[in-house]
């Protein structure tokens, strides 16, 4: 199994001689924040704080768990940063980041609430009055509940949200290079998936078996190069979801561990994160010989991807992709199988704007990477997608996925 090759930026050592790896060079990463640094000033603002975990690892390579308990990274109109964690962090943090400064409270919602505690940290640090951040306060996830940051601070919360955005949508060569590495891992999860789909198995038992294969290959040949897991089994992760013979149309549908039969459509969902990257791979398989039905909709589903392959050029907007498919559908009187556009950018979030759809007027530029899956669905068959992912060039489009297409490659004999 051939495994590219990973760009990554320097390694340094600590004062414990521990080797620290982010996944994006630090000096990509510092740029990044001295251009929200720039934005900041422009506006006249004293900081900014984060609360989102992929807007923080954007900025800092920092992962972390997401829960009741508030975590937040800021900066002053300096530049001089902190990362705010709960206490039982803080060794953690020290040990497997280079912040300076880690600030910490005891537990949530504690004696005394953490956004409170946060407050005396910014006003410390030089933030006061309106502060710019992603959200005005810790987003109210798993439980949360606490005073809103613009209370906390006495003053206006400028939103950031749309200007981090703005930056995450074009990719740098190190970020590209960390999703082609994860499309070659959903490829190797997809042949085992595959391999492991057979009448009598189950959605699970052909998931699980492919997933965890695929993930030990992973970190058997990545080894420390392959990034942070959140939990012990984190990697490749290959399966149905649900997506299974008649539920196959049903786009987002859920897994119901349901055995494979003779005759079945059967859609595809693969993740494999490097350093939190994401790329997206997604089959038509049908279980036993096709019928005239099944094989009349399959094709016209490759050809709606393919339409969509040929309509990235310079100029083109995501409107133009998402329109040139629509024209196909309608051509071929396909439109009551018509769910939904044609695809979504993608890289540290699975969904990233902008999206390929009628209505996203956002001219496609170099860097950008989309998932390109329109799928033709029909509830007395099945659904049929294909998606793979690709990046914008300055002349068309590199399919970073590679897995093969056509019907009788995606048939698993009986």
């Amino acid at each position: 199994m051939g495994v590219g090759t990973l760009v990554f930026g320097p390694v340094t050592s600590k004062e414990q001689n521990h080797k620290v790896n982010t996944g994006i060079p630090r000096e990509e990463l510092a740029a990044r924040r001295e251009r929200l640094l720039t934005h900041i000033c422009d506006q006249k603002l004293s900081g900014y704080v984060l609360f989102d975990e992929h807007y923080i690892q954007y900025f800092t390579s920092f992962g972390f768990l997401a829960t009741e308990r508030p975590v937040a990274f800021a900066a002053n109109a300096s530049g001089e940063m902190v990362v705010f964690v709960p206490e039982f962090e803080v060794e953690r943090v020290r040990e497997e980041t280079e912040f300076e400064r880690v600030e910490s409270y005891p537990e949530y919602p504690g004696i005394e609430h953490p956004m409170l505690i946060l407050g005396r940290v910014l006003r410390d640090l030089g933030i006061t009055g309106a502060v710019a951040a992603d959200s005005d306060g810790y987003p109210g996830i798993l439980g949360y509940a606490g005073p809103s940051l613009s209370e906390v601070m006495g003053g206006v919360t400028a939103a950031l949200s749309p200007f981090i955005e703005s930056l995450m949508v074009c990719k740098s060569d190190a970020e590209i290079s960390l999703i082609r590495e994860s499309a070659r891992w959903c490829e190797a999860g997809h042949r085992l998936l595959e391999r492991y789909s057979r009448p009598g198995a189950t959605e699970a038992q052909a998931a699980l078996r492919a997933s965890q294969e695929a993930t030990l290959q992973m970190l058997d040949t990545l080894g420390s190069s392959f990034g942070g897991q959140q939990g012990s089994a984190d990697g490749v992760s290959v399966g149905y979801r649900g997506q299974i013979g008649r539920r196959s149309s049903w786009a987002h549908a859920i897994a119901h561990n349901i055995e494979f039969q003779p005759g079945d459509v059967l859609v595809t969902e693969t993740s494999a994160p490097i350093w939190g990257y994401n790329a997206e791979l997604e089959r038509t398989l049908i279980i036993g010989p096709p019928s005239d039905e099944v094989r009349r909709l399959f094709e016209h589903m490759l050809a709606a991807q393919q339409v969509a392959l040929n309509a990235f050029r310079p100029g083109a907007t995501c409107a133009d992709i998402d329109r040139a498919v629509l024209g196909y559908f309608e051509a071929n009187e396909l439109m009551p199988y018509w769910r939904q556009h044609v695809g979504h950018a993608i890289g540290l979030r699975d969904h990233e704007a902008p999206f390929l759809d009628i209505g996203d007027h956002t001219t496609l530029a170099p860097g950008m990477v989309f998932t390109i899956e329109p799928g033709v669905y029909s509830p007395t068959v099945g659904g049929f997608r294909h998606s793979d992912t690709v990046v914008v060039t300055a002349d068309g489009i590199d399919v970073l996925t590679d897995y093969p297409k056509d019907i009788e490659s995606l048939t698993i004999e009986l």
